[in-house]
């Protein structure tokens, strides 16, 4: 999941969302008119700033707000940002001394200041994180449900703490309600359960197989009166292993209360994978702890209990996903599209698992084999479904990683007849990415096609533009201030790009995005409701489906839009204003994030290599499918552009293509070189006229016999051979013979 720039809108729903913090201890305190103008002193610095106190810090924080001295606010407030005082530590100290009201009025005010606002940002998500380790923690958890048993005000308390520790106090909430000691604590545990919705689910879900047959009956009856759906898999998993009448009746009463019948036509298997594409398309409603680093994952153990495992939420989908995969394969090795999602889930966890070298999945340790080894082991048909289901979410890296497992495994008509009504290789001929679109192409081209297919006549014109452009990349800049789309555009430049003509749509680019070979990167900076309607028409364009689009919008439109786009890797928006450097790194998180990234000069010669590498295979076998010859144009252009090796490997396939221009092109270069690799474009020369004629003018004629009269034995020598492929009159020959004799005689007899 892509992060969240620092924003106001993300910053005031922290700072108003609910009420005060649970187990808040200090009173608010008035705050100071703002007519309050006092002269600010100097803020301290160096030693004397080391022996300042994380209190005197935070007063001094938020004096200075309310009398607008912003630097000094700014100075103290990073000060304290700094010390990185433990969170929980942090909601003493604000609780005790400045009190929760003082403290987010200050931080909204905050708001107000640029500079001001990211550290005013960090000390929010600071307090909130200490107020959630405080609730959560295993101690408070359990003398909050201690409370349970109390009078009523003790009970209310200690359920509103509970429900505000969410999934965390699920161990010992279970544990509670399947003792048997104290019946009125079963049954209060039971009613906080049920209370807290979503929250219990997966947890109870998780133990439930495993639980001694009373508490399966409890627990079920507990899922059914929750009524939420993502618990059906697991009940119906219940039902149909259940060797006690009283499970299996509480399992269908519970499936009843929550989908109003039983249906016994969806196999059980069916049920886990459909929940497990729920978990990978990212289901809100699957995510219980929106915007925070780390979801928990479920295990339960009859000796220890329910476990949690605390999984960082970029991969926390992934993981479910995958878990969710293998359970419905444990019910039924046979279930077809558990595979391909597995295999889809592994590639987006390793896709999104965080660059930190210090990062350990804690469900998918290091010692575990690469995503990449278990698609090529499963084959075309699943690595194939894997392609469909990138194509459709215009999920570029996964594309990529599909198309890099089917280059390894798949070939013949597997290729290009693909699997069941989809041919999900020949859909990524016209995938928006031409990334994808050179390694769809490579792949097809090296499987050597003897039969056409619809799109094989793409196939080697897309090599042959990676041969000659794989390295350029193309933006849009689209906004209405023509001083600003020039600063991006300077920007953009700066990074490599191609920058299309100013545009104040879409709409007005439109003759540039149709003659470039692709678009890279789109930036706008328009009013909020615009901004919305381009990010839709670009989505619903085929070339631009795939595009990154950097999104300059006012703090209005971050609070109306950003939530809308969270989850789409595609988009990220940015607070206009943002300086040149800060639109640039953002551009390149986002395209790497994307797409991987822009092509690097070394991967468009690694792209250059392999193309001219295929064509050449292609060229020598004589393939009428994929004719190289529709490379043609391309090749002629990189040629005059390429060197040493490149340049060689270029004329042998131009020496196949049945073309004047492509004859021509191959003999010139060969004029042009010297040493060596004359004498190997030479041959390339000859190669062309020995299967084609000669396609040559009279210049080329004269400098042969220039180059096969003057130079050097080897050059000599091979442009002698270029003649006799040539098929050229003995007037043309003659010279070559009496200039050995002798040039006078030689030019007496040419007279």
């Amino acid at each position: 999941m892509p992060k969240l720039p620092v924003a106001s809108a993300a910053l005031l729903l922290v700072l108003v969302a609910g009420t005060a913090p649970v187990m808040a201890q200090g009173a608010a305190k008035d705050d100071p008119p703002m007519e309050e103008k006092a002269v600010a002193a100097e803020a301290p610095q160096g030693d004397e700033a080391e022996k300042v106190s994380e209190s005197e810090l935070l007063a001094d924080y938020l004096h200075y707000i309310f009398i607008e001295q912003i630097p000094l606010a700014t100075s103290m407030g990073q000060a304290l940002v700094d010390r990185n005082v433990n969170p929980a530590a942090f909601v003493k100290l604000v609780d005790s001394s400045s009190g929760y009201a003082r403290f987010t009025t200050a931080n909204t005010r905050a708001l107000r200041h640029k500079t001001l606002e990211p550290v005013a940002a960090q000390l929010a998500a600071l307090y909130e994180a200490g107020k959630r380790a405080t609730v959560r923690s295993p101690a408070a958890v359990t003398e909050n449900i201690k409370l349970l048993t109390g009078n009523q005000q003790a009970r209310s308390l200690g359920a509103d703490r509970l429900q505000a520790a969410r999934e965390y106090a699920m161990p010992q909430l279970l544990a509670a309600l399947m003792q048997h000691q104290d019946t009125r604590l079963r049954a209060e545990v039971r009613q906080v359960m049920v209370e807290m919705g979503r929250n219990a689910v997966m947890p109870l879900c998780a133990a439930l197989p495993q639980l001694d047959p009373s508490s399966q009956q409890s627990v079920a009856d507990i899922l059914g009166d929750i009524g939420y759906k993502s618990a059906l898999p697991y009940l119906y998993q219940l039902r149909a292993a259940a060797t006690v009448p009283g499970v299996k009746q509480a399992s269908e009463e519970a499936i009843q209360r929550i989908s109003q019948t039983v249906n016994e036509s969806v196999p059980v298997a069916h049920r886990f994978v459909d929940l497990a594409e729920q978990y990978y398309r990212e289901n809100p409603s699957l995510t219980i702890f929106e915007g925070e680093s780390h979801q928990l994952l479920w295990s339960y153990d009859p000796g220890a209990g329910l476990i949690l495992t605390a999984i960082e939420t970029p991969v926390y989908h992934e993981a479910m996903a995958m878990r969710l995969s293998e359970t419905a394969l444990r019910e039924d090795a046979g279930t077809a599209r558990a595979v391909p999602l597995w295999l889809a889930s592994n590639f987006r966890r390793e896709i999104q698992s965080p660059k930190d070298e210090g990062f350990v999945n804690p469900v998918y340790g290091k010692d575990r084999r690469d995503a990449m080894y278990y698609a090529v082991a499963a084959g075309a048909g699943p690595t194939q479904q894997v392609l469909g289901r990138g194509i459709d979410g215009n999920d570029t890296p996964l594309v990529r990683k599909a198309l890099s497992a089917l280059d390894q495994t798949a070939g013949g008509t597997t290729l290009w007849t693909g699997t069941g009504d989809r041919k999900p290789l020949l859909e990524a001929l016209r995938y928006p990415s031409r990334r994808v679109q050179y390694e769809a192409a490579l792949a097809l081209g090296g499987a050597g096609p003897r039969q056409a297919f619809d799109g094989s006549d793409q196939v080697v014109r897309i090599l042959g533009s990676a041969i000659r452009d794989a390295s350029a990349k193309y933006a849009v800049v689209v906004t209405s201030d023509a001083e600003r789309n020039a600063s991006i555009s300077d920007v953009l430049r700066n990074q490599g790009y191609s920058v299309l003509p100013p545009a104040r749509s879409l709409a007005d680019a439109q003759q540039g995005i149709s003659e470039a070979p692709g678009i890279d990167l789109i930036v706008s900076q328009l009013p909020s409701a615009q901004t919305a309607e381009l990010i839709e028409q670009a989505h619903t364009t085929v070339k631009l489906k795939a595009t990154p689009i950097l999104a300059l919008v006012s703090t209005q439109g971050y609070a109306e839009q950003a939530a809308r786009y969270i989850r789409d890797p595609r988009v990220r928006m940015l607070r206009e204003g943002a300086a040149g450097a800060e639109v640039g790194e953002a551009s390149k998180q986002l395209v790497e994030q994307a797409t991987g990234g822009a092509i690097t000069m070394e991967e468009a010669e690694g792209y250059k290599e392999r193309s001219l590498s295929v064509l050449r295979d292609l060229a020598v076998s004589g393939n009428t499918v994929l004719n190289v010859a529709d490379a043609g144009g391309p090749l002629v252009t990189a040629l005059s552009e390429a060197k040493d090796q490149n340049k060689v490997r270029i004329s042998e396939v131009l020496a196949h293509v049945n073309s004047r221009i492509a004859q021509q092109a191959v003999t010139d270069a060969a004029l042009a070189a010297k040493g060596e690799e004359m004498v190997v474009l030479l041959q390339s020369a000859a190669g062309s006229a020995k299967r084609f004629g000669n396609m040559l003018e009279a210049r080329h004629i004269t400098a042969i016999k220039e180059v096969a009269t003057t130079g050097a034995p080897a050059e000599a020598t091979a442009a002698a051979a270029l003649m006799g492929s040539l098929n050229l009159p003995n007037a043309e020959i003659v010279p070559l013979i009496l200039g050995a004799a002798g040039g006078a005689e030689a030019e007496r007899a040419l007279r």
